[in-house]
């Protein structure tokens, strides 16, 4: 269900989720397997869409 996965826009922080996505990024780097590769690619996705959300809401 979507409801259970958002997120307010008051609760995005930026450097939280900057940090997220560079451990992220180290963790593929040692991803040994195909399901951990996988499993850290879909974190890499979600923390760039929230730093992308994150700066298109304070664009408005």
């Amino acid at each position: 269900m979507l409801a259970d996965t958002a997120i307010r826009g008051r609760d995005l922080d930026e450097a939280k989720a900057n940090e997220a996505l560079k451990k992220a990024e180290e963790a593929r780097a040692k991803a040994q397997d195909k399901q951990e590769i996988a499993a850290v690619e879909g974190e890499l996705a979600m923390f760039a869409a929230q730093i992308a959300a994150i700066r298109k809401l304070r664009k408005k």
